[in-house]
């Protein structure tokens, strides 16, 4: 169930960043930072909201994938693309938790990740519509 939840909370933090980034037109850097900023305040606030470790990996999970909701409306124009960059990025992050224990740069990675898958199946998408 946790996992489930963080699957859910990586696809909604993509696209909230995605739709406050393009759609409201308050840019990427501000999207990620404010958007992430209310979540970690709430979990931080009110931490019995959900079990266990989830008020500590929520905010982490929803923070890295905001990174894939800064992607470039020009490179992944598609919301659902975006939201599913979000979900890749969760199941990676659950993935790699034992590979960069005490090294650090897991959500960069991890979005990194998520965003080039993104931009490749959009690449793909878009090379299916023109031929």
């Amino acid at each position: 169930m946790n996992a489930f939840i963080l699957y859910l909370v990586g696809g909604i933090g993509a696209l909230s960043t995605f739709i406050v980034s393009h759609d409201l037109k308050q840019g990427a850097v501000r999207a990620s930072a404010g958007l992430s900023l209310l979540v970690g305040i709430v979990f931080y606030a009110f931490p019995h909201l959900v079990p266990g470790s989830l008020s500590i990996e929520i905010p982490l999970v929803f923070f890295g994938a905001s990174f894939v909701g800064m992607t470039g409306s020009h490179l992944v124009p598609q919301k659902l693309l975006i939201a599913l960059g979000g979900v890749i990025f969760s199941g990676t992050y659950l993935a790699a938790g034992a590979i960069f224990n005490g090294y650090g740069g897991k959500l960069g990675t991890a979005a990194c990740l998520s965003s080039l898958l993104m931009v490749a199946i959009s690449l793909i998408i878009r090379k299916k519509r023109i031929s």
